[in-house]
C-alpha cells in the first residue's frame, strides 16, 4: 500500500510539476523580462510601509474606510497550509489546500494607489508546488507566473492596486492542478477601497460598521460504490477520483467558509440594529445567489467594482464565478437572519447558508406584526380565489 501511495504521489507530483513547469514561452518571457527590468521599477523607499495582520473569515483585518495620507506599501504574509479538513456534521474528510490554513484565504483591504506586496510561503510540511493569482493585479497571470514556489521556499510579489474594487485571488498552477487547488479550497478576496471611501451613485459617502467575508466552495468527495464519501491517506491519493468526481459537475458540498455551518449557531455572524453591514461574497468557480432572509441590499456592487455606482433595495444578487461582490445593509429588526445561496438545494441540502443574529430590544411593529392571534380554520371553509370568467 505504501508502495502505491509512492507511486500515486509521485505522478500527481509529475503532473503538477509539468502543468506549472517553466517550459511554456509566456512563463520564462515574463520572469526574464522582470528580472531583466528591475532596475526600472518604481523607487518606493519613500512610501510608508504597513504591516498588516490578517484575520481568519469571515472577520477582516482593521482597516480605514478613507484613506490616510496618500499611497503606502502594505505588507501581507500568506503561508500556504495542506491539511485535512472535515466539512460537514456527518464526519465527511477531504484533504484541502489553503492560504492562511482557512477556507476562504483571508480577506486584504488596501486603497487604490496603494501597493500590494505578499509574501507568499509554501511550508516544508507540504507536498504542492503552489502559486497566487490576483484578478485585481495587471501582468503576469495576476502574478501566478512570477510566484511559482515548492514546498520549502517561499517569494514576494509586489504589484500596484489601480482598480477599486473586491477581487477574487486563487492557485493557479496550471493545468488540472488549477481547478483542484481551487475547490480544495486555495482562494481568498482582496478588496481595493476608492481612496475617499464607498459611495452611492450620487457621490454621497456610505459607511459600514462591520465587514465580513463569505467565501464560497463547492467540494467534490467521490463516493464508494456504496454511496458513502471515501476517504484517503493523502491529497494525491485522492487526486484520480477527485478529477473524475469534478468531470461531472455535480458537487457534493456547497459550503460558505469551508464547512456546512460553519457561520451558524455558535458561529454566528453577529450585528445590532441599526448597524450597517459590509458583506463581501467570493465564488472562484462557480456562480451563486446570495439573499439575505428578512433583509435586503441596501447597497450592491454586484460585480464587485465600486467605479460603478452600486445597485439598490435588491432582494437577491447574482455573484459570478471567479469574483467577489459587495453589498451593505442596515438592520431595522432583532433576531435571526438568514444569509444564504438562494439556490436553496445548495443552501438546504448541500450547505450554503449562514446565520447572522441580530441584537436590540424594540421590534418595530410598523414594519411586521401579528394583528391577530394564530387559530384554526373551519374545516367547511373554502378559501379559493374566485376564478374570474
Amino acid at each position: 500500500m505504501k508502495l502505491l501511495q509512492t507511486s500515486v504521489l509521485a505522478s500527481a507530483l509529475a503532473l503538477a510539476a509539468a502543468a506549472i513547469a517553466p517550459s511554456p514561452a509566456h512563463a520564462v518571457d515574463a520572469l526574464e523580462l522582470v528580472n531583466k527590468t528591475l532596475d526600472q521599477a518604481s523607487d518606493l523607499t519613500a512610501l510608508p510601509r504597513q504591516q498588516v495582520q490578517l484575520k481568519r473569515p469571515p472577520f477582516v483585518h482593521d482597516h480605514d474606510q478613507v484613506a490616510r495620507g496618500g499611497p503606502k506599501v502594505v505588507q501581507f504574509t500568506l503561508p500556504i497550509v495542506e491539511k485535512e479538513i472535515v466539512i460537514d456534521g456527518e464526519g465527511t474528510k477531504m484533504h484541502a489546500m489553503t492560504f492562511g490554513g482557512s477556507i476562504p484565504g483571508p480577506l486584504m483591504v488596501v486603497h487604490e494607489g496603494d501597493y500590494v506586496e505578499v509574501t507568499l510561503v509554501n511550508l516544508a510540511s507540504n507536498a504542492m508546488p503552489h502559486n497566487i493569482d490576483f484578478h485585481a493585479a495587471t501582468g503576469a497571470l495576476g502574478g501566478g507566473d512570477l510566484t511559482v514556489i515548492q514546498p520549502g521556499e517561499e517569494v514576494t510579489l509586489r504589484w500596484k492596486a489601480t482598480r477599486p474594487g473586491t477581487f477574487v485571488y486563487h492557485c493557479a498552477p496550471g493545468g488540472p492542478m488549477t481547478p483542484w487547488h481551487v475547490v480544495a479550497g486555495m482562494h481568498g478576496t482582496i478588496m481595493v477601497l476608492p481612496r475617499d471611501g464607498l459611495k452611492d451613485g450620487n457621490g454621497k459617502p456610505l459607511r459600514y460598521d462591520r465587514a465580513y467575508y463569505i467565501g464560497e466552495t463547492e467540494f467534490y468527495v467521490p463516493r464508494d460504490a456504496d454511496g458513502n464519501f471515501k476517504s484517503y491517506g493523502s491529497h494525491a491519493e485522492s487526486l484520480p477520483d477527485t478529477l473524475a468526481t469534478m468531470k461531472g459537475l455535480v458537487p457534493s458540498h456547497v459550503v460558505f467558509n469551508g464547512a456546512v455551518g460553519a457561520l451558524a449557531g455558535d458561529n454566528a455572524m453577529t450585528s445590532k440594529v441599526g448597524e450597517t453591514l459590509l458583506l463581501v461574497h467570493s465564488q472562484a468557480n462557480r456562480d451563486t445567489r446570495p439573499h439575505l432572509i428578512g433583509g435586503h441590499g441596501d447597497y450592491v456592487w454586484e460585480e464587485g467594482k465600486f467605479n460603478n455606482a452600486p445597485m439598490k433595495d435588491l432582494e437577491t444578487w447574482f455573484i459570478r464565478g471567479g469574483s467577489a461582490g459587495a453589498a451593505l445593509y442596515t438592520f431595522h429588526q432583532p433576531g435571526l437572519h438568514v444569509y444564504l445561496n438562494h439556490n436553496l438545494i445548495e443552501a438546504v441540502l448541500l450547505g450554503a447558508a449562514a446565520h447572522i443574529k441580530v441584537d436590540g430590544d424594540k421590534w418595530n411593529h410598523d414594519l411586521m406584526t401579528t394583528p391577530s392571534p394564530v387559530g384554526r380554520i373551519k374545516p367547511e371553509t373554502d378559501l379559493s380565489l374566485p376564478v374570474d370568467r
